[in-house]
């Protein structure tokens, strides 16, 4: 025992939550949540789960709950003031952080709450970095995001069903298709089918998933890839996947072939190229004009 009375930190709590949502705000970024599990493991897909025993946990690893998303944000400040009654007993129960194991799910190294949100957000805001933990370890069939939240899992699970429904997954397993919007993924997969019908048209035989994904990978999708890196428009166009320029770049095409008929894609990458190059060059106003027209003058 310390000998002196635990520092409340309920109002403190409150006021770095209201700071927090204000400084959200002006930053224009998305509210940080605790992540359900439900969704992990749904999305994930869950295929075992293990008794582990109690181990100390990292508190900054914890990111998820079972059911408690609605009173802590991913901070574990109270989203709620109705909670500051069972705060407060939490820190007097526990002064000197001898915290009872807290009950949590593990999946790929991040932990998700079943018991103890109270005494995890004490702890957080005494300072504690570590806490004991009964562990269920989760085991699923695709990787949690290393930053985890909503959006990252959602794009995993879009990228699984990519995988999966294309008949990617058989052909080329070790693909990686990004988009930097979870649209992307279903645009992208009706480009395979589309690839598909041509494809059989074109031999005039059914064939299966596996072999029109891996003929779309590597005489589509692989060579338009190379066409943006030799153009740079990754470098033009920031923040963008190399699904995203794919989608793109093949857009930029429908919108040329009626006025240049059929077009390779390195012509096309050539032109987006361009495109994106005067979009992004500074217009000149009338008084530039003006000052233009003044030095030739001179």
């Amino acid at each position: 025992m310390t000998g002196f009375p635990p520092r409340p930190t309920f109002d403190k709590a409150r006021r770095k939550r209201t700071v927090d949502r204000i400084g959200r705000a002006f930053r224009d970024e998305e509210t940080q949540e605790l992540i359900p599990i439900g969704e992990v493991t749904r999305r994930l897909r869950m295929y075992e789960q293990s008794y582990v025993g109690v181990r100390s946990i990292p508190i900054e690893k914890i990111v998820g709950t079972v059911d408690r998303s609605h009173e802590f944000d991913r901070h574990f400040l109270p989203r709620r003031g109705d909670i500051e009654e069972r705060w407060r007993r939490v820190e007097l129960a526990f002064p000197d952080n001898d915290f009872p194991p807290i009950e949590v799910y593990e999946v790929d190294g991040k932990y998700f709450l079943i018991d103890g949100h109270h005494r995890v957000a004490v702890a957080r805001q005494r300072g504690v970095e570590f806490i004991d933990a009964e562990i269920i370890r989760i085991r699923t069939k695709y990787p949690l995001p290393e930053d985890a939240d909503i959006r990252h899992i959602i794009h995993t699970e879009q990228e699984r069903l990519l995988m999966e429904e294309s008949g990617l997954e058989r052909s080329r397993p070790e693909a990686r298709i990004e988009f930097s919007r979870p649209q992307g993924y279903a645009e992208l997969l009706e480009h395979v089918r589309v690839h598909g019908f041509n494809l059989m048209r074109e031999r005039d035989q059914i064939l299966p998933d596996d072999e029109i994904a891996g003929d779309w990978y590597d005489r589509v999708y692989v060579p338009t890839v190379r066409a943006v890196e030799r153009v740079g428009l990754r470098e033009l166009v920031p923040g963008t996947t190399d699904g995203d320029l794919y989608l793109k770049l093949h857009q930029h095409l429908l919108a040329m072939v009626p006025e240049r008929g059929r077009l390779s894609v390195d012509e096309v990458a050539d032109a987006l190229r361009e495109s994106e190059g005067a979009r992004l060059r500074p217009r000149r106003g009338p008084m530039a004009k003006i000052a233009s027209r003044t030095r030739k003058a001179d």
